[in-house]
């Protein structure tokens, strides 16, 4: 196998079941290795995780409260306390950032990050949610359908080991809103969570999947393929 065939093609990938935490954070790094050493094509992991809180580098333990004593693993990634579950997409993004991706340059990690958002946003439009950053805040923002109020409904959280991205994004699909008052999202107090389905419920994995699918390519430029192989 040539190589450089790998960088004409992204794997997608999408699991069938929950994948415990460890065994992801276990398959990104070798993953990262692989293709850092050219040896494996890049991927895009699409995944839910049972119940935890992960930890950025900035969390704090004020931040973590915990009523039913989940699970708690320190990711490596930057940001601070996040929750995942079921009815939540985890899209880990393991790229070669030193190479361009259609418009995205080559080691610019703030144009990843923006370009990161730029996906979800369109990818909720064609969900018919309209979303937004704002300056200051991490995350994808949107004003919640039954309280009117702003609230995340995804998530940024990125590392880079030597010009290799892991980690990724997460979308609210139909998780347990209440599991996320277990922490302070994100370091940020004054503003609550949401999912796809105070929108319409009738919305699932799949409909998220099949709109990160079709944006995926006109921002960064290489169709997905389907994964050979299942992660773990």
């Amino acid at each position: 196998m040539v190589m450089t065939q790998f960088y004409k093609e992204i794997i997608w990938q999408v699991d069938k079941k929950l994948c415990p935490y460890p065994e992801a954070l276990t398959f990104m790094r070798q993953q990262v290795e692989a293709i850092h050493r050219q040896q494996a094509p890049q991927r895009i992991w699409l995944t839910e995780h049972p119940p935890l809180y992960t930890a950025g580098t900035s969390a704090k333990a004020e931040d973590l409260i915990n009523p039913h004593n989940y699970p708690t693993f320190e990711a490596g990634r930057g940001g601070q306390w996040t929750y995942h579950g079921p009815g939540q997409r985890l899209a880990y993004i393991m790229l070669d950032l030193t190479r361009q991706h259609g418009p995205l340059p080559p080691r610019d990690i703030r144009a990843f990050v923006q370009t990161l958002e730029r996906w979800l946003i369109m990818s909720l439009q064609d969900m018919n949610i309209d979303a937004f950053t704002r300056e200051g805040r991490i995350g994808v923002w949107c004003f919640d359908s039954q309280t009117g109020q702003e609230a995340k409904i995804a998530a940024l959280g990125i590392r880079v080991t030597r010009w290799v991205s892991w980690h990724g994004i997460s979308l609210n699909v139909s998780p347990s809103l209440s599991d996320f008052e277990g922490i302070i999202p994100c370091g940020i107090r004054d503003y609550g969570v949401t999912s796809l389905q105070r929108f319409n419920p009738s919305l699932r994995m799949q409909d998220a999947d099949a709109a990160l699918l079709k944006n995926w390519a006109s921002l960064f430029g290489s169709p997905a393929l389907p994964a050979a192989i299942p992660a773990g």
